[in-house]
């Protein structure tokens, strides 16, 4: 597989439009929810979509289609037309001003097959900025920057499935959106009636945030193969985990003893939940708001670094099981209560699993995509920390699980020979793991 960064091409961009819903919206302010406008969520998240090309589509300008459909699914979702405001308190509101999203028009010298063969501020401006890039092949590349406060990875999923709806010439997207941000408003009054490690106030007593300039950022790629070495090292009670609990226990492990922080200090794993279906009844369906908790697990470093896999990834699976409604309703009143913290980021691994959000089924008339995910690992301000979980095929065809990792270098080093040593298979067949980057950093 080729590597995205030793890839150089020309991109030609034309000159950023503003893209209006296709008829007049209501001019209206639409509150955010407690839980869309915390401070860790206020930051531009990258997505990127690669599409091959398509004979049937031959006499089609992906550009001129993706712009129409846009304009019109934003008539259903005009929210994503206006701009965000902050209110008292640090609230904010969406003023739906129908000013539009911008989007930008590209063609790249390059063609998809030499990516491989599996490859700013937030308030008063726009809420979404794609670009469309035409490739030499045919295929193009449909690349997104969402303010996060928006939405979370279903409900741009369900935003993007729209799009390309309309651009297969339907009327209306075939799941209509619904706000209701106030069903995850704090109660009135607010009470914190859970545990939220995953706001503690955590003291960096060893500089755990390094420096920008020194990270390395690798991803990893576990097939079947990997994933029943890895399952081996369980007891037989805990080999009915899923997979996605037995990666983040292994490599929250490997991560752990890679940035050998002090053996008494603790360390943390966050987990993205979503909680849709953890209501009584569930979110109705089309709700595109944020509706995910992060709750964390907790041990010492010298526990995890020290205990088999096993005890990772039994707190893994507690902590998954802990986002209720009663806790995602005590998320949304201690934001207000506390003045909507930042999660917790010192010695902190936050997992984002989105290997099964169905951006690779966003098909805008050319088929499912390439590939299709988060444009690369990483909150710019706490690149380290976050990871997200994507369903990719490695350079042989096989499917499997890409997994990213941001480590200063040396740590990188450590890390790797971690896991190299967890899957290593009983027959001393010391297997290489696999490192081949799937990822393209999206500078839009």
């Amino acid at each position: 597989m080729a590597s995205a960064n030793a890839l150089t091409f020309k991109v030609t961009r034309q000159n950023p439009e503003l893209i209006p819903p296709a008829k007049p919206t209501p001019h209206e302010l639409k509150p955010l929810s407690d839980i869309d406008d915390q401070e860790g969520l206020r930051f531009q998240i990258p997505l990127i979509q690669f599409y091959r090309r398509n004979p049937a589509m031959n006499r089609k300008d992906p550009v001129m289609v993706i712009r129409d459909a846009l304009a019109r699914a934003l008539v259903f979702y005009y929210p994503f037309a206006g701009r965000l405001r902050e209110a008292a308190g640090r609230k904010l509101v969406v003023e739906c001003t129908g000013e539009g999203v911008l989007f930008i028009e590209a063609d790249a010298d390059v063609t998809l097959q030499q990516f491989g063969d599996a490859s700013g501020g937030v308030v008063n401006c726009p809420l979404l900025l794609i670009q469309v890039t035409r490739l030499r092949c045919g295929g193009f590349i449909f690349a997104l920057r969402l303010n996060h406060t928006m939405s979370d990875a279903d409900g741009i999923v369900q935003f993007m499935a729209a799009v390309g709806e309309l651009a297969r010439g339907a009327e209306m997207p075939s799941v209509l959106p619904v706000w209701q941000r106030d069903l995850l408003n704090a109660r009135d009054p607010p009470h914190v009636c859970c545990t939220h490690h995953e706001y503690d106030d955590v003291p960096d007593t060893k500089g755990t945030l390094i420096p920008l300039d020194d990270m390395v950022h690798r991803s990893f790629f576990f097939g079947v193969a990997e994933i029943s070495s890895l399952r081996r090292l369980l007891p037989s009670h805990l080999r009915s985990c899923t997979t996605f609990e037995l990666l983040a226990a292994c490599v929250w492990r490997c991560r752990t003893i890679a940035i050998s922080p002090d053996p008494n200090e603790e360390v943390r794993f966050l987990c993205i939940v979503n909680s849709r279906k953890r209501f009584n009844p569930p979110l109705p369906a089309g709700y595109y708001g944020n509706a995910f908790a992060f709750p964390a697990a907790i041990s010492t470093a010298e526990k995890l670094s020290k205990n088999p896999l096993g005890y990772a990834l039994e707190l893994v699976r507690k902590t998954k099981a802990d986002v209720t409604e009663e806790y995602m309703k005590s998320v949304a009143d201690l934001m207000v209560i506390r003045g909507r913290p930042f999660f917790t980021v010192v010695r902190t691994y936050l997992v984002s699993n989105v290997i099964h959000a169905g951006f690779g089924d966003v098909d805008f008339g050319w088929g499912n995509a390439a590939y299709g995910g988060p444009a690369k690992g990483g909150i710019d301000p706490v690149l380290g920390v976050v990871s997200f979980y994507v369903a990719s095929k490695n350079n042989k065809g096989e499917n499997g699980i890409v997994v990213p990792i941001c480590l200063a270098a040396n740590a990188m080093e450590v890390f790797v020979k971690e896991l190299e040593k967890m899957l290593k298979r009983d027959d001393d067949d010391q297997r290489a793991v696999r490192k081949d980057s799937i990822f393209m950093s999206s500078k839009l």
